[in-house]
């Protein structure tokens, strides 16, 4: 069996970023993968500006705790003040230009105002409560790098040194069918050994989640001239094609058959629990995963596996998901040969708690977690011990 590192390997070494891109309002921007830097053509704050409520003086007319200096002028944000006058303090809010010879803001609170006149209480210093022009990003300074699937907040540094558009990667095209004479939508009667297809609706939002253009050819019946149509569909449509089911060795499994009539096919067997078989070729040069059916395992693989891919086709260089050490707040005594993902949670003290069922076909148990445990082969858990913990968060998006 393979490691799941020997197989995100070999599945990374042929994710081939597409080269399409196209340029997108900035505010439509977020969740997207930025297919050029974004550099700063201008100061950020783009002048001197006060940090606080106050006044803006000269420290050389403040020479001892009560001066009094004559109020000049008001500067709100917004609205550029005048020089200030050698002598005078200008009363000046948060975010407003620092007017020309002022070298210090006094916060409000260290001062009394007296009519016309304020009496500064404190002595200030060069440079107080003043943001400098170019204090948050300086002209020319790369502020989004190219490969980076964009949040909210970069949307906003982009906003913040004026780009109102940003070229990004085109949304990858991912077809989805679903194999198994078994399958049933939800809405329509359950037959006697039959199930309802809950696959389709998990990794159709997987695949949303990473931004994906999702092209649903839903359930294909256990027939090899149906499964090899549905590749060729899947093929002419798509940049990648994924599906759930059919992917072992048994009469009923027509993946493997139909696959490598159209194109190439390796099958794998991972050694991770859940999700054992993995499958990885291409129909008319457009990549395939095939992931198990069991729902768990599908889950998984598809968090292991198609994710880091998916988003390394769209253009993303740091496919990652980072790791957080956390205490085991259970034990887990008896090992296994493989290496094991367990669904688990983040409980009121910090600690991590496991669904006591791991079974691959409990889909329950992804709903009450909101993570992974990754336990090394071989390895057991003692309550008080520190695991290594992949949360959701890092996982779905």
């Amino acid at each position: 069996m393979l490691s799941v590192e020997e197989a995100l390997a070999r599945l990374l070494a042929q994710a081939q970023p597409i080269t399409d891109a196209e340029s997108v309002p900035t505010a439509a921007a977020h969740g997207r993968v930025l297919a050029q830097p974004v550099v700063s053509g201008m100061d950020v704050p783009p002048m001197d500006n006060s940090q606080m409520d106050g006044y803006a003086v000269r420290c050389a007319d403040v020479p001892a705790a009560g001066t009094v200096l004559r109020v000049s002028q008001r500067i709100a944000a917004g609205h550029p003040g005048g020089p200030l006058e050698p002598g005078t303090a200008a009363r000046i809010f948060t975010g407003a230009p620092v007017p020309p010879g002022a070298d210090a803001i006094v916060m409000q609170e260290a001062t009394t105002a007296a009519g016309a006149e304020v009496v500064v209480n404190e002595v200030p210093k060069p440079g107080a409560w003043i943001r400098r022009a170019g204090f948050d990003v300086p002209r020319g300074a790369t502020v989004l790098a190219a490969g980076q699937r964009l949040r909210p907040q970069d949307c906003g540094l982009a906003a913040s040194v004026g780009v109102a558009r940003l070229t990004v990667a085109r949304r990858l095209r991912a077809a989805v069918f679903f194999t198994g004479d078994e399958l049933v939508m939800p809405g329509e009667p359950l037959p006697p050994g039959r199930i309802y297809n809950s696959n389709r609706f998990v990794l159709r939002g997987l695949l949303e989640r990473l931004g994906c253009t999702v092209i649903d050819l839903g359930i294909v019946p256990d027939d090899y001239e149906r499964t090899r149509r549905a590749f060729v569909e899947a093929a002419s449509r798509a940049d990648v094609i994924v599906t759930s089911g059919g992917v072992s060795v048994g009469e009923e499994d027509h993946v493997k058959p139909a696959v490598q009539a159209e194109g190439t096919l390796d099958l794998w067997q991972i050694a991770m629990k859940p999700g054992k078989p993995l499958a990885f070729g291409a129909v008319a040069g457009v990549p395939f995963i095939g992931l198990p059916g069991n729902p768990v395992s599908s889950f998984v693989t598809f968090l292991i596996f198609a994710r880091p891919f998916i988003l390394r086709r769209q253009g993303v260089t740091d496919v990652a998901a980072r790791a957080l050490p956390l205490r085991a707040d259970f034990d887990w005594p008896k090992p296994d040969k493989r290496r094991e993902f367990l669904r688990a949670r983040v409980n009121g003290e910090g600690g991590l708690d496991v669904f006591a069922n791991q079974n691959s076909a409990v889909l329950t148990s992804t709903t009450w977690a909101d993570g992974l445990i990754d336990l090394p082969a071989g390895a057991t858990v003692a309550r008080g011990q520190t695991v290594r913990y992949l949360p959701f968060s890092e996982l779905l998006g």
